[in-house]
């Protein structure tokens, strides 16, 4: 496939089965059925984002250029908008980060943290867990263990 959508509608049809996650397994382990296939990786430009629906929620994907790729809330925490995944993708520490392109905000795109202050504020970004299994982009869903967390 050629280019990438603006937005990949990868949310369950209606009717499926919820996912059921035993307590504390780790994301790596997490039960084929938590996890929501979204996208091929060579769909993915490096070092750019996407947005993709996951159970219903606008995602904001970044492939790196070792191929991990990282997904993150699509809103922008300060304003709302959602526009993350036209953010700009960097390395801070020697940690992946995404600039927000509203305020210019850098967050971590492993832990969501917000590296900068706004009005001393620092809300981070909530994360999801990705796998790329087979060539796939797999998202883990929200009651997936590691999911919708935040720094």
């Amino acid at each position: 496939m050629t280019g990438i959508p603006a937005l990949v509608d990868a949310t369950p049809a209606e009717g499926a089965p919820a996912a059921a996650v035993p307590g504390g397994v780790l994301p790596g382990n997490v039960p084929d059925a938590a996890w929501t296939p979204v996208c091929a990786l060579a769909d993915l430009a490096v070092e750019r984002g996407a947005a993709a629906l996951v159970d219903g929620e606008q995602v904001a994907l970044f492939r790196l250029l070792d191929d991990t790729v990282h997904a993150v809330q699509q809103h922008e925490p300060h304003t709302q908008a959602m526009v993350m995944s036209r953010g700009i993708v960097g390395t801070r520490g020697g940690r992946p980060v995404v600039t927000s392109p509203l305020y210019k905000q850098v967050f971590d795109l492993l832990t969501g943290e917000c590296l900068d202050t706004t009005k001393g504020e620092r809300t981070p970004l909530v994360t999801w867990p990705v796998e790329v299994r087979d060539g796939v982009v797999h998202v883990g869903s929200s009651g997936a263990p590691g999911a919708r967390t935040a720094a």
